[in-house]
């Protein structure tokens, strides 16, 4: 198994992405891990797997579906710090239960967020793996 290279991300690059904070709170998922890198390895694999999955099945939920597989998620993000998902799918959730019939603005803001995350798990793993062979 590879080890990801964990980066931490400066005010400036999270604010040059269009975020407030940075897509992974680097952090908090070392004092989640022990400062293990396997696992910390092991943990964004899955999670990067799990987003893909889950904002999948949400697209075409009945509103209860979609309010627990937006909170599935938000358990997940919350584990790795992932906190512009965490807002995103509290958004979905407050707008299910206050019975909005349209989701499609909370479906676009969980996109760009679980976007950003996606891209901040690739870089680690690129950042790990270093320059092409052929450089």
């Amino acid at each position: 198994m590879n080890n990801l290279k964990l980066r931490h991300w400066t005010d400036r690059e999270a604010g040059a992405a269009g975020a407030s904070w940075a897509p992974i709170d680097l952090v908090h998922l070392f004092r989640m891990t022990m400062g293990d890198r396997d696992l910390q390895q092991e943990i964004l694999d899955l999670f990067d797997q799990q987003i893909g999955i889950l904002i999948e099945r949400m697209h075409d939920a009945e509103p209860a579906t979609l309010a627990t597989l937006a909170h599935t998620l938000k358990g997940s993000a919350r584990s790795i710090g992932a906190w512009d998902l965490v807002h995103a799918t509290e958004r979905i959730e407050a707008a299910v239960a206050g019975r909005e019939s349209d989701h499609v603005a909370e479906l676009a803001a969980l996109a760009v967020a679980a976007q950003r995350v996606h891209s901040a798990i690739a870089e680690m793993r690129q950042s790990e793996a270093g320059p092409p062979a052929d450089l």
